[in-house]
């Protein structure tokens, strides 16, 4: 296998394994070595897997009837990402994913996770404390979407993903900022003012 002992270990921080159990999540990760600008999920496609960003920076969006892409996430180092309403619902994709950086991506089968929460139990617990947080991150971002200013929600943005800015493109996070580019780029002019 190409995965490191260090690196299960990394990825599920805080969890002690035998090495008979690294050696059981090495059989179910499967190591992705991908290109700037690689889809790795489609709208109407079977979501099966999901993916842990051990580097780089992956985005999902929704394009709406008109056409219009609308970012809803990022994802960079030690963050794990899907289309999660298609994941656990066994329904096909609404989203897209594609790296917006060059990432190592480790992927797992919604298959694999069932039998590895089977073999090891408090894996199980990992991942109802990751899916925890992002419940609690995706609804305060709906929360801060309704109440928040602009310069407030890119202010939490930055907060959010630091020394993401000069890596994303601008419409991207104008995208998930819910605004235009001539917006960003007045809320970023009046911060420098400040």
């Amino acid at each position: 296998m190409d995965i490191e002992k260090s690196i299960i270990l990394e990825i599920f921080k805080d969890i002690t394994f035998s090495d008979k159990e690294v050696d059981l999540i090495e059989s179910k990760l499967k190591k992705l070595e991908l290109k700037k600008g690689t889809t790795i999920l489609q709208a109407e496609e079977i979501v099966n897997s999901q993916y842990y960003v051990y580097d780089g920076c992956l985005r999902t969006y929704f394009i709406d009837k008109s056409g219009k892409e609308h970012t809803l996430q990022f994802a960079i180092n030690d963050w794990w990402i899907s289309d999660y309403t298609a994941f656990f619902t066994a329904s096909k994709a609404i989203m897209h994913i594609e790296t917006i950086q060059k990432a190592t991506l480790y992927r797992i089968s919604r298959t694999s996770m069932e039998d590895l929460f089977i073999e090891i139990p408090q894996l199980e617990t990992f991942f109802r404390k990751k899916m925890e947080k992002a419940f609690a991150s995706f609804q305060n971002r709906i929360l801060a979407s309704l109440a928040q200013s602009a310069k407030e929600r890119y202010l939490s943005f930055i907060n959010t993903y630091p020394n993401i800015e000069q890596t994303v493109k601008n419409y991207h996070i104008a995208s998930y900022l819910g605004i235009t580019t001539e917006s960003l780029s007045r809320i970023r002019k009046e911060i420098s003012l400040d």
